[in-house]
């Protein structure tokens, strides 16, 4: 492999498929220097049942990486799906502004979990593997709430909230991957991707 597509992040030769709409992963695969196509497994499945997080992102993320990869034979496809999880209440998208505050108001001046799980399929080779971050939020009144809602920025985010937009300025403190938070834990992926190297 000459220098100029020696790649840090996948090292495959294989085509790279991101199975996903999201604007934000796509990004952050940038940001790692990967070069990939992107293909949208279609819409969200529902919670698999009494999942626990780690087990209920990775069976979602196997799901949008199947689908896409049933398209794309011989492609290393990935998936991911994340979501929210406050002592035990896991908060996914927010159907609209009500939801959003909602969840913004359970999420203020306390710590909460974000997982992602990730899969890689490639053919009837596959892998999995989660991720775990937290997040401490400020204390927020009900006008800086609503404010950010009318931002629309919550709308279509996990738990309500765009940690690489506005809601930054809530965060108190960060355990952990924070490119997990924003839906794609590239250290994590990285590990997984180098099986199909």
């Amino acid at each position: 492999m000459s220098p100029a597509r020696f790649s840090l992040f996948y090292r495959g030769r294989a085509p790279l498929v991101l199975a996903s709409a999201s604007p934000r992963r796509v990004q952050l695969l940038r940001q790692a220097g990967a070069t990939f196509s992107v293909l949208d497994p279609g819409p969200d499945r529902p919670w698999p049942g009494q999942a626990e997080p780690r087990h209920g992102t990775r069976a979602l993320a196997l799901d949008k990486a199947r689908r896409v990869a049933t398209r794309r034979e011989g492609s290393v496809v990935i998936g991911a799906d994340t979501v929210v999880v406050l002592r035990g209440l896991r908060l996914g998208k927010p159907r609209d502004a009500a939801e959003a505050l909602v969840m913004l108001g359970r999420l203020q001046g306390r710590t909460h979990e974000v997982w992602t799980g990730v899969a890689v399929v490639r053919d009837r080779e596959q892998r999995t593997a989660a991720e775990v971050t937290r997040v401490q939020f400020a204390r927020l009144t009900e006008a800086e709430m609503a404010a950010y809602v009318r931002t629309g920025e919550p709308l279509g985010k996990a738990g309500g909230y765009a940690i690489q937009g506005q809601a930054a300025q809530f965060v108190r403190r960060i355990e952990g991957d924070y490119a997990n938070v924003v839906g794609l834990p590239l250290h994590r992926l990285r590990a997984v991707l180098a099986d199909f190297a």
